[in-house]
């Protein structure tokens, strides 16, 4: 194979205009065209340099002086111009960060030989020399360029060297989230497994500064107790100058929630960056690393005002792998099996309707009363490297958010949350002096604490750990963040707040729905009862109980329409199941057709008898199960107005059992109030 041979360019390599080094013999000749271009060029360089003094020479390279009696054809012609801009000045590889990543430019393939001064090549062949002369073996390679012609992935394989290819673009664009994750997650994996023999990760973009800065900054903010000013001073010691691009930096303060310290300065551009940054006209030269393809702008998707809903879709992706491990440690928290549909299934707890037989509950166990809020149905994982909403579907999203561990002293505790599983509802408040939105989670049950679960504590337990261990180390650190580690963390920039569900003696319902729902600031449906010594239940839970105003009690169906019949469907074992003369009607005078293959919610028109539309529900793939139907339909026969419910209350409260634990609770309240309101 002759290595000295032009290689023929692949579909998707770009094309470069040809600007080949080569010898001129001196002669003494009028000044031309080509010469007139060049001193032009030299001067416009020059005054570039007036104009930005504080700037390093820019490097004007100067064509090699030979001796006249040298042969011209004995000179070697290497055509750089099929080279990413800066690539050949620019330094190979930096240290090792975190003790096992090795930021890196590209390496080249050796169909760039003809390019590439043998002294300045730098290909897998070198890369593997170099870090085995420096004693680490490589077990990893991960490739952030947007394109595949720099180097054939196939030479590593014979390596036994596994590569990750994570395409990410390079102009005025950093990595997308679900990019990050699947690097972290890559990186974490990988540190993971090691056992015997320690391996090493060169991480690799085109010059092994920005892209590759941002990511490796990402996994030492999500695998270290660090700052973001920390975490980039640890990768430019690593790889000098460090992340050069101001918008990158600034993406990563934004990321993390944090203000930037007025004393972080981005480095200036690299010299052997700025100089390859000027064609002939000394204009700007774009990286040729993006094929063509040009990136939004950064800050586009944030100069959009977007109205805020429930249906938003929160947080960003994951990898598949990823959200298996936590589907399966969910699974394993709740004491779950896996059954024919895998660990799939949404395995959160579910309430039942009230009807008129399972109200005799009340009678029998210890109950409290809470709303019914009418959000989104949300689990969180929360973990050290990050926070995950676990939607209906039993798909994870991770959103950055700070939860500090309860510190055993006085001071602000130094570790975060790791695999704590909470369950709640996003709701949308409206702050009624400004009519601004604003999210919030409020989260009602915990189930495991730091890897242990605490499934089979009665709920009262759960409960008051939940306000101990996850919502008072944020409120403390938050009012205390001056003293913390990281003092910069802001709080206020995090996609929602957050907050413990508050749950009520049953002797309070009456003031419940009468004083307290209808002032709050966002919407409900109506009540929720909840077993004060209960454990938590997976899935459905029938001593559970929801009681819903009656014009909002309501089936989730599946919707199609074949051949303009309209049909409804509901889940039977995994299947979906007709149900034979049911209807429903859309008030509105919409096309009916506009919702066919989607889950609606529908309430029942008692004197029409029909099912009437409500609204889409785009956090749910399956329609409600065939005995949550039959239940909802009981519901509405049974017809428990509030009236009734009100005064079957009444009822309960004189009974010893509750008379009893009301007047022991009521002690307890006052007792803890005062102290809390210190």
């Amino acid at each position: 194979m002759d290595l000295n041979a032009s290689p023929v360019p692949e579909e998707d390599e770009d094309v470069f205009g040809q600007h080949i080094e080569e010898y001129t013999a001196p002669e003494e000749r009028i000044e031309s065209a080509v010469d007139i271009a060049r001193r032009e060029r030299d001067e416009r360089r020059k005054r570039l340099k007036r104009e930005r003094p504080d700037d390093r020479p820019v490097h004007v390279s100067q064509p090699v002086a030979y001796d006249q009696f040298y042969h011209t054809k004995n000179v070697k012609i290497y055509d750089k111009s099929r080279l990413p801009p800066g690539w050949l000045e620019c330094p190979a590889a930096g240290q090792e960060v975190c003790g096992v990543m090795i930021p890196s430019k590209v390496p080249l393939g050796e169909s760039y030989n003809d390019n590439v001064p043998p002294g300045k090549r730098y290909s897998f062949k070198q890369v593997i020399h170099q870090q085995r002369v420096l004693g680490r073996k490589l077990g990893l390679v991960i490739d952030l360029t947007n394109t595949t012609r720099y180097y054939p992935a196939t030479d590593l394989k014979k390596e036994g060297i596994k590569h990750v290819k994570i395409q990410c673009k390079g102009r005025d664009s950093v990595p997308d989230n679900a990019s990050v994750n699947n690097f972290v997650y890559e990186v974490s994996q990988f540190v993971s497994r090691q056992k015997h023999s320690k391996k090493y990760i060169l991480v690799h973009c085109t010059h092994g500064h920005n892209r590759t800065g941002y990511m490796i900054v990402h996994y030492i903010m999500r695998s270290l107790q660090a700052s973001v000013t920390q975490a980039i001073k640890m990768f430019a010691d690593a790889r000098p100058p460090g992340i050069y691009k101001p918008d990158y930096i600034d993406a990563l303060y934004t990321f993390y929630h944090e203000k930037k310290p007025e004393m972080v300065v981005c480095p200036p551009t690299p010299e052997w960056k700025r100089s390859s940054d000027l064609d002939l006209n000394g204009e700007a030269v774009p990286d040729d690393d993006d094929d063509g393809v040009s990136a939004a702008p950064l800050h586009e998707a944030h100069e959009i005002d977007v109205e805020m809903t429930n249906d938003d879709v929160l947080g960003d992706e994951i990898p598949r792998d990823q959200q298996d491990a936590m589907r399966h440690f969910c699974y394993q928290t709740l004491r779950l099996g896996v059954g024919a549909r895998g660990n799939t299934q949404f395995p959160g707890s579910h309430p039942v309707s009230l009807n008129k037989d399972n109200l005799q509950l009340l009678r029998q166990r210890y109950y409290y009363a809470t709303w019914k809020a009418d959000g989104t149905r949300y689990m969180m994982l929360i973990t050290v490297d990050g926070c995950y909403l676990i939607d209906r579907n039993f798909n994870f999203r991770r959103v950055q958010m700070r939860f500090p561990c309860r510190n055993t002293t006085d001071g602000l505790a130094d570790k975060t949350h790791h695999y704590t599983l909470l369950d709640g509802e996003m709701i949308i408040d409206k702050i009624p002096d400004t009519n601004k939105k604003e999210r919030r989670y409020l989260i009602y049950d915990m189930m495991a604490i730091n890897q242990v679960s605490i499934i089979e504590r009665p709920f009262y337990e759960r409960w008051k750990m939940l306000e101990k261990e996850v919502i008072e180390p944020r409120n403390y650190e938050r009012v205390n963040l001056y003293q913390c580690r990281n003092p910069y963390y802001r709080y206020d920039l995090e996609p929602f707040r957050v907050r413990r569900k508050d749950f009520w003696l049953l002797s309070t319902v009456t003031k419940v729905l009468k004083e307290f729902i209808p002032k709050l600031s966002h919407e409900s449906d109506g009540l929720i009862f909840q077993g004060w010594d209960d454990p938590y239940i997976p899935r459905t839970h029938e001593g559970l109980l929801k009681w819903k105003f009656a014009h909002m009690n309501s089936v989730d169906f599946l919707f199609e329409v074949d051949d303009d019949h309209e049909l409804l469907f509901v889940h039977e074992r995994g299947k979906k199941r007709l149900m034979e003369g049911s209807r429903v009607a859309f008030k509105d005078g919409s096309d009916p057709s506009l919702y066919s293959g989607k889950i609606i919610e529908c309430s029942w028109d008692s004197e029409t008898e029909e099912w009437v539309f409500m609204r889409i529900r785009t956090d749910k793939s399956t329609p409600n199960d065939l005995n949550t139907y039959r239940k909802v339909l009981r519901s509405i026969r049974d017809n428990i107005t509030e009236e009734i419910l009100l005064n079957e209350i009444q009822e309960i409260l004189r009974l010893p059992m509750y008379a009893d634990r009301i007047r022991n609770d009521s002690k307890a309240h006052h007792q803890t109030n005062p102290a809390r309101r210190r």
